[in-house]
């Protein structure tokens, strides 16, 4: 299962990253934004503990994001301490947009399988990794895919996987 889930991340962020590359930040700016205009308006705090980026990190990022018109960050107004990250109507529009592409790629990745078990799969996957998260909160997707992406990339001889990562 190791080898998979790498080959498929590897693959699945190398054609991301081109298909986003006119989109700050790329699949980061893009996940951002999905959480963003999934969850009623997100304090900077909470979005920055559901997507596991550090909350200093997630301060540029959304300055980033809020420059380009793709979000906003406005205060609550029950808490005048917390800002609430709102996701513009460009930022919908852009949103749009790049599910569309995330899309393709994702059905280019997984063309080699049938349209129910593709679906099984997503579901299967969205699943297990809600699970891990709650598991281990601190859990950092995003050095998971630099821990897998260089390991990954190492070719082997075979060009399968070694005994016993299936």
């Amino acid at each position: 299962m190791g080898w998979s889930l790498a080959v498929l991340l590897r693959h699945w962020h190398e054609r991301v990253e081109v298909r986003l590359s006119d989109v700050r930040h790329g699949s980061r700016g893009y996940h951002v934004l999905t959480a963003v205009a999934e969850h009623e308006a997100p304090t900077q705090a909470s979005l920055a503990e559901r997507l596991l980026i550090d909350r200093s990190v997630m301060t540029y990022l959304l300055d980033d994001l809020e420059e380009d018109g793709i979000v906003r960050r406005e205060v609550d107004v029950r808490d005048r301490r917390v800002r609430r990250v709102c996701v513009t109507d460009r930022g919908r529009q852009l949103l749009e947009e790049i599910r569309a592409r995330v899309a393709e790629e994702e059905q280019h990745l997984l063309a080699g399988v049938d349209l129910p078990t593709q679906n099984l799969f997503r579901d299967a996957a969205a699943r297990a990794a809600l699970a891990v998260q709650q598991r281990s909160p601190g859990t950092d997707p995003c050095a998971a895919v630099h821990e897998v992406a260089p390991e990954a990339a190492e070719p082997r001889e075979s060009g399968g996987p070694a005994a016993g990562e299936r």
